[in-house]
């Protein structure tokens, strides 16, 4: 019998977030376990729903929801993004420059796919939301890592960047506010950043995504910096407003689109081969963006999301060699362990063991393409009585684990 196998293109592409060790947890509650999921952001399981107004207004619009809508999406959903895009500074948008896609993750592909020949090289952060890396890698791409300096708020460290830019450098991806450190890029950062893509000629890629959700913070979109260059922004309504079930994102062209006409007609075509986006999601964006926007409450001091954040840092510091970033965005903590005295070879058997034992299920660094085995991801959407039982069972199996280690090196 002969076997089929999978594409030769999918042999260096990752997706650990949903992977081997996601599939040991399915086997685990098949088996009757209860799991703590802190692993992916997913608001609602959480009992972060989507806010009434937004899902009201889908459903009295439903009716519109019959047919295809045109390939770039809703006018009244790109009318509400191009407003959106003047409260944040960014111009020279029109409604034609802005295309709807099935969430987020969709126009990261369609993105890369448009304009990446194999071999080009783009730059993404390490580390990094990793389906950035994963969809330049199957669109033939040449992905290179550029660092972020965790002894510096895990800001991208610019020297770095700098060194890695060559003749077949395509684009810069800024992922701001980052997944999965939470930190926040200051406008001293992102103009450095903008001066780098105009001096070698770059497209900048922002995914902004957590933008609204920032503890009080103040974010500042890259594309408000830079309208001599080409930029893309993607942003959606999975996770300020709670929306991630509704697959609805949107990707912003601004700055001078003349540099990019032929890359434009490829992102078209592939807008259109896939005829549209979902539009039922599509029905909740000018309701989401021209509402009322419940997500500064969660995110407030007092807030549910603010207290959660606050708790999950404290807990982790406080765990012997375990180091932790404050986050100032998103919704994870991404601490450093000390792999030496857990005894840590591979993180990946680390996450997996402790799934296992604890029944808590977390992401290991190197799924978000970091190199050494020392980071995990934690997610702070999980009400504090449910953040202290995960924290109670993982620092009890880091204690055994620690002892064991101890043992170990005394025999």
């Amino acid at each position: 019998m002969y076997k089929i196998t999978k594409s030769n293109k999918l042999k260096n592409v990752c997706y650990d977030i949903r992977g081997p060790i996601y599939d040991e947890a399915k086997r685990l509650e098949e088996d009757g376990y209860r799991l703590i999921k802190l692993n992916i952001g997913n608001p609602a399981p959480f009992g972060l729903a989507t806010p009434e107004e937004i899902s009201r207004d889908i459903i009295r619009n439903f009716s519109e929801a019959d047919g295809y809508s045109q390939s770039n999406g809703l006018f009244s959903a790109r009318k509400a993004v191009m407003h959106e895009c003047q409260k944040k500074g960014i111009k020279n948008v029109d409604v034609e420059d802005i295309f709807i896609g099935n969430g987020v993750s969709e126009l990261i592909s369609i993105s890369m796919q448009a304009l990446l020949n194999d071999g080009d090289e783009i730059l993404i952060p390490a580390p990094d939301y990793p389906l950035w890396t994963a969809a330049a890698t199957l669109s033939g791409g040449k992905v290179i890592h550029y660092k972020c300096d965790e002894d510096n708020n895990w800001y991208p460290n610019i020297k770095d960047i700098e060194s890695k830019i060559t003749k077949t450098t395509k684009g810069i991806v800024v992922i701001n506010p980052n997944n999965p450190t939470g930190s926040l890029y200051p406008v001293e950062i992102l103009s450095e950043i903008v001066e780098l893509a105009r001096k070698h000629s770059l497209i900048i890629f922002a995914d902004e995504i957590y933008d609204k959700i920032t503890f009080g913070h103040e974010h500042t979109s890259i594309a408000s910096l830079c309208d001599d260059l080409f930029c893309i922004t993607l942003n959606g309504l999975s996770k300020a407003y709670r929306a991630a079930g509704y697959r609805s994102g949107w990707m912003i062209l601004s700055g001078d689109k003349s540099l990019a006409k032929d890359y434009i007609e490829g992102i078209t075509m592939l807008s259109n081969m896939r005829l549209c986006a979902n539009v039922p999601g599509q029905l909740g964006i000018q309701t989401a963006l021209g509402g009322f926007q419940s997500i500064y409450e969660l995110t407030r001091k007092g807030g549910r999301l603010y207290e959660q954040k606050k708790y999950c840092y404290d807990r982790l510091i406080k765990i012997p060699g375990v180091t932790c970033t404050e986050p100032k965005a998103a919704l994870y903590c991404f601490p450093k362990i000390d792999a030496e005295m857990y005894g840590i070879l591979d993180d990946s058997e680390f996450i997996k063991d402790l799934l296992i034992e604890t029944k808590v299920l977390l992401v290991q660094g190197s799924g978000f393409n970091m190199d050494t085995p020392d980071h995990f991801r934690i997610i702070f959407l999980a009400e504090i009585e449910v953040l202290k039982e995960a924290f109670d069972r993982i620092e009890n199996y880091l204690s055994k684990r620690r002892m064991h280690v101890l043992k170990k090196a005394n025999s």
